[in-house]
């Protein structure tokens, strides 16, 4: 298990064991660059520690099987509680182990492993220029090819991906797994795809973890509206389309796309 880190800011990789499409993802084997299968959750350590290198990571698991599997490869583990509902709760639970020396929490999904580096650093470096910002979350504007896939994806009943509108400031409004804002191809409105990554301060958490679950939580599956129903401001980071597939293993027929694009970026 893991040690207490004297480090304020820390990276937290929150993997559940049972999921209803992919029982046992964290644990599902991938192949790189080099051809050597290694489990998806060190494939997401090794993406946090390219971006991270001088930071403690931790995976926040409730299973055994993901802890040994972690210690195995070099890593460290934090054993959680089955009943945490999100990655979110996971993360808080996570940081009440690590002790009150933990500042800010980066949250690195599980099965995020294409999470570029850049985008991780852009949270960090959110909530180290602005005192204020309690949470942040990275959005890329949709290109014109990807607007169409949303919009076919959303005409067809099925979930295409999440977006996000903000205020002036930059601050989140609503999430959405519909297109927001409605209309928005029809009128030429730029449309903020949201990428599944965050950065929190302690106090962030705290107040998550201690608050219910939010109708519109509940409604859309995305954990985050319960910041802003708790009016937790959350930053979104405006990031650059990346040159690269940012997609996260979510079933079983999503490994072979992630495994090409691991053998074209040379990862192994």
């Amino acid at each position: 298990m893991a040690e207490p880190t004297s480090s304020p800011t820390c990276v937290i990789i929150p993997a559940r064991f049972a999921s209803t499409r992919f029982p046992g993802k964290p644990l599902a084997m991938l192949r790189g660059a080099g051809g050597v299968a290694r489990p998806l959750i060190e494939w997401s350590w090794r993406a946090a520690h390219r971006a991270f290198a001088e930071l403690p990571i931790y995976v926040a698991t409730d299973d055994q099987r993901i802890v040994a599997e972690v210690e195995r490869f070099g890593g460290r583990a934090l054993l959680t509680s089955a009943d945490c509902r999100n990655g979110t709760e996971r993360c808080a639970e996570a940081a009440e182990i690590l002790g009150d020396r933990i500042e800010v929490v980066i949250n690195l999904q599980g099965d995020a492993l294409l999470t570029p580096p850049t985008i991780l650093q852009a949270l960090h470096e959110r909530l180290r220029g602005d005192a204020t910002v309690e949470v942040a979350t990275p959005a890329i504007r949709a290109a014109d090819a990807t607007l169409a896939h949303l919009l076919a994806e959303q005409e067809a009943g099925r979930v295409g991906g999440t977006t996000v509108v903000t205020n002036a400031a930059g601050d989140a409004l609503y999430f959405s797994k519909h297109l927001l804002p409605h209309g928005a191809a029809r009128a030429g409105c730029p449309v903020a795809l949201h990428l599944g990554v965050y950065a929190y301060r302690r106090e962030a958490l705290r107040r998550y973890s201690a608050a219910p679950p939010a109708a519109a939580e509940l409604a859309e599956g995305l954990e985050q509206l319960r910041f802003l129903d708790q009016g937790v401001r959350v930053a979104v980071v405006d990031c650059p389309p990346p040159d690269q597939l940012t997609a996260e293993l979510n079933n079983p027929e999503d490994a072979a796309p992630i495994e090409a694009e691991l053998a074209r970026l040379g990862l192994d």
